[in-house]
């Protein structure tokens, strides 16, 4: 996180670690729904394409509305990531599913980067009309996008509304 005057604001170190560049991991961290393949099984992992795994997570928790791999017994939880067996539903767009299983490989070295992600179809469907490379809420102006309001129209919410809501910066 970033304050106003881009200082680096720390949230949490639970989940840190220090590595050499270049260099493995080897510490098991993070929550389990959450964790890569590499990772639960033990070996020595890349720190980027396990975040990258999890980021993938994190997509699918957004589009879908629930985790990829849930249980409540945790070796079988293990067992479904570690087949990376997950169900998306029929509701999700094809380049979104194309993404989700791009990102969440469980091969490591064919697991999307940063970059395929970035020149992936889906990423690029609708990308940000703002350049604005953060907003500081309360002291920013919140770009409204024309295209969104028009989404959220079909929601059966009024643009009108949406914009004052925003322009006030009101959190309803």
């Amino acid at each position: 996180m970033l304050d106003d005057k881009f200082n680096i604001k720390l949230v949490d170190f639970g989940l840190s670690n220090t590595y050499e560049k270049g260099g493995s991991l080897k510490t098991a961290c993070g929550s389990p729904c959450y964790a890569a393949p590499e990772m639960i099984a033990g070996e020595a992992y890349n720190g980027k394409r396990v975040d990258i795994w999890s980021s993938g997570v994190i997509l699918y928790a957004m589009v879908c509305g629930f985790l990829p791999f849930e249980d409540p017994d945790t070796g079988k939880l293990y067992g479904k990531i570690l087949a990376g067996e997950f169900t998306i539903p029929k509701f999700v767009s094809q380049e979104c599913r194309d993404l989700m299983h791009r990102v969440m490989n469980t091969d490591p070295d064919t697991r999307f980067t940063i970059e395929e992600i970035r020149e992936h179809k889906w990423f690029k469907l609708n990308l940000p009309i703002s350049n604005e490379i953060g907003l500081i809420i309360g002291k920013n102006e919140i770009p409204i996008e024309r295209p969104i309001l028009e989404m959220i129209e079909e929601f059966g919410f009024k643009p009108e509304e949406a914009t004052k809501a925003l322009n006030a910066n009101k959190h309803n």
